[in-house]
């Protein structure tokens, strides 16, 4: 596998924002994707109506697009937080009624990958205690997603752009894995393993690699610096998608970068129109 023969998919969160969300999955097919991935859509309601859940539901199959990873509620995202799961109060609460409600959606669009993002510091919070909420979230979550039949995704982001966010390197989110799978016996949370965060943490990327794929549910990219399309920044994407392939990663690539100055279709020029369905 090598940068144009990865199993890419279309993160909608990120790219055709300049559309509405009913119009992305469409938008994503025109250009030539069968596979998405999407952040939690409604940040301000983790619990939204059955109706608003239909209607992406129809868009994306309507668009003849696979969803193959979803995020949990996680807050203002883009924006100030990084994720719910472990603050304490109306967050946490939000994060544990949406658990079920993300799980089913995931399920009844046959996406096997949810994402749980573990949130910000809390002043005037001890570490200890939004460890052990964060703890609790996290096995339940964990043990829904089991039910749907999915994994639970556990991911790094970096610090210089996520400052209070504890979970900013890859052996502290290989650890929480660790930690919730003890929890559960069920062995179902994994590492997403996002490789333009770990290369703005100035982490050995190759070391990454090696030592934590067979734990790695799912792998995004984005270049560094810019975090925009391959080609635009100094990540040997190519390299890296291939050291993925050759520690065994079959799974799927999430192009989770930012477009440009331009509309998304045209922020794809790096990757041949034939290469972007999803193959296998």
């Amino acid at each position: 596998m090598g940068l144009l023969d990865a199993r890419f998919d279309v993160n909608l969160s990120i790219l055709f924002t300049e559309l509405p969300l009913l119009e992305r999955p469409a938008a994503a097919a025109a250009a030539g994707f069968t596979a998405v991935e999407l952040w939690w859509p409604w940040v301000d309601a983790p619990t939204p109506e059955r109706a608003e859940l239909d209607a992406l539901r129809g868009a994306l199959n309507d668009a003849g697009t696979q969803l193959v990873g979803l995020n949990f509620y996680a807050g203002q995202l883009p924006g100030p937080d990084r994720g719910a799961l472990s603050v304490p109060g109306e967050e946490s609460e939000k994060f544990r009624a949406n658990i079920d409600v993300a799980a089913d959606f995931a399920q009844s669009l046959g996406c096997t990958a949810l994402n749980a993002l573990y949130g910000n510091r809390v002043e005037g919070v001890a570490p200890e205690a939004q460890d052990e909420l964060a703890l609790e979230n996290l096995t339940l979550a964990a043990r829904a997603a089991h039910r749907v039949g999915a994994v639970l995704l556990i991911e790094a982001l970096n610090a210089p752009e996520s400052p209070l966010c504890p979970i900013v390197s890859a052996p502290k989110a290989i650890e929480v894995v660790e930690r919730v799978n003890e929890a559960t016996g069920l062995d179902n949370a994994r590492f997403l393993m996002d490789l333009y965060h770990l290369s703005m943490n100035g982490e050995d990327l190759h070391e990454v690699i090696g030592r934590y794929t067979d734990r790695t549910g799912h792998v995004q990219i984005a270049d560094n610096p810019g975090r925009s399309f391959p080609g635009s920044g100094a990540l040997d994407l190519a390299d890296l998608l291939g050291r993925l392939d050759k520690a065994g990663y079959d799974g799927w690539i999430g192009l989770e970068y930012k477009p440009g100055d331009g509309p998304s279709a045209d922020a794809f020029d790096w990757l041949p129109r034939e290469r972007r369905a999803a193959r296998g």
